[in-house]
């Protein structure tokens, strides 16, 4: 997202050296090629003229502190403003869902057809069960569209929430009042209800929407919007913040390959803060959204802190405790524990996503390499292990001429990457005997090569 503008902030950093403090005049190229990387990235003209002219008032006489240059400082003064203009001066309870209320708490979902209003209430469903451990009800309000209703059955059902069922038959308002009165009934904590959407703004959707929220009167009302929609998102978020007391904003298909000028321009038009983002098709694929965070991703600065979460999410403590302590106690590294590294790495979002949250200087370090072609290697070793029998994935050295053939059949590849993928594990094996003896940092350099698709 925003790569653009990456790209240009980072050209600039390498042109502005040698200067002692931040003039007008050294400034003046940097701020237009921030104007014109947010112009190209479909961010509202409104915005950008905002955000250049806070970046231009705060920049001017900035000192250029220690090892600093004139660039590097200017990026940290765009980082702020990018950050405030996404939600940060807001607060971080801003971003926070409201759930001070007699429960349940109600969860009204708006937006237009196709923003992904209804896979975003599984994602959020899953995300409350899940991290804040509350009791999630369902409903759709959206008798228009074909198989809606069962749509949201079957994500609410993968998210491992409750459904409220309903008939196309029935009107929005009534859904709602049944589904409120059963919710009261079941105890439930929240209850997210799914409206319905239109392909553009029309007067009826708007006057049925706002009877359904005076009808169930909802502590959060989250404007549901495309990432991909660009300049149109500006038109769509007036609409519906005139209509409706809006309390967030939820961005989706944040990994697509859009300009991603919606996720600066929504909250400059609302005034509400960005509470979620979907980035992934998947329903874990919701993240809460922090501006600081994603101005430094937009920065190149990478999101540490996101890949802290995915681990702690992704990986089986229990499992790597006892993967530690197999190793400490002299134990052999096989193919068994391999394929769960290979498992737990999946888990994290699997090469791309690990990748994404990484600085700009560490992604740069991965050269040329082919993702795609990478996440096919893995999928690739993980197939090779399986047609392993249990008594070759635990003594890998039985594995000889013959038994390659087979499993290379069994996979469906060459032996070349049976081969291949045996160095491999090797290579693993090898540093997991360094880590025994406490040699971290000699575990780190023989790493050089082991990641798949040309990864350094």
């Amino acid at each position: 997202m925003l790569d653009n503008l990456t790209q240009r902030l980072a050209k600039v950093v390498k042109t502005m050296r040698g200067e002692a403090r931040l003039t007008e005049s050294n400034t003046a190229e940097m701020l237009r090629e921030v104007r014109l990387a947010l112009l190209e990235a479909d961010v509202a003209l409104p915005a950008v003229r905002d955000f250049v002219a806070k970046v231009k008032e705060k920049a001017l006489g900035e000192e250029v502190i220690g090892s600093l240059t004139p660039g590097q400082a200017l990026v940290g003064v765009v980082q702020r403003e990018l950050a405030s203009l996404m939600g940060a001066d807001l607060g971080p309870e801003a971003s926070q869902l409201n759930f001070a209320t007699q429960p349940p708490a109600i969860i009204l979902m708006a937006g237009l057809q196709g923003a992904g209003k209804t896979t975003t209430v599984g994602k959020l469903a899953k995300y409350l069960r899940e991290t804040k451990k509350k009791k999630v009800l369902t409903v759709s309000a959206d008798v228009y569209r074909p198989a809606a209703i069962g749509q949201l059955q079957t994500v609410t059902g993968q998210a491992g929430a409750d459904f409220f069922p309903s008939q196309p038959t029935d009107k929005p308002v009534d859904i709602a009042l049944a589904a409120l009165d059963w919710a009261k009934k079941h105890h439930h904590e929240v209850l997210i209800v799914d409206t319905a959407g239109r392909l553009g703004i029309d007067q009826a959707m708007m006057d049925e929407i706002r009877a359904v929220h005076a009808a169930i009167n909802p502590i959060e009302t989250l404007f549901v919007v495309d990432a991909m929609l660009g300049q149109d998102a500006i038109n769509t978020a007036k609409a519906f913040s005139d209509a409706l007391p809006l309390t967030g904003v939820v961005l989706t298909k944040l990994d697509g390959d859009s300009r991603g000028g919606a996720a600066l321009s929504v909250r400059h038009i609302t005034g509400k803060p960005i509470k979620f983002a979907g980035v992934a098709e998947k329903l874990d694929g919701l993240e809460a959204f922090d501006p600081s965070r994603m101005a430094n991703r937009i920065l190149g600065m990478g999101d540490i802190l996101a890949l802290v979460e995915e681990a702690r999410k992704g990986v089986d403590m229990a499992a790597a405790e006892g993967l530690a302590n197999k190793i400490k106690g002299g134990g052999k590294f096989d193919l068994n524990d391999f394929k769960a590294q290979l498992s737990q790495m999946k888990k994290m979002g699997g090469l791309t996503g690990l990748l994404d949250k990484l600085p700009a200087q560490m992604q740069a370090a991965a050269g040329n390499a082919n993702m795609d072609q990478a996440e096919k290697n893995v999928r690739r070793m993980e197939g090779i292990i399986n047609s392993m029998t249990p008594a070759e994935r635990a003594k890998p050295e039985l594995i000889k001429a013959a038994r390659k053939r087979r499993i290379a059949a069994g996979a469906g590849v060459q032996v070349q990457e049976v081969n291949r993928m045996l160095s491999q594990f090797e290579q693993m094996q090898s540093m997991m005997k360094k880590l025994k003896g406490g040699g971290m940092m000699k575990m780190m350099r023989g790493m050089k090569g082991m990641l798949p698709g040309g990864m350094r």
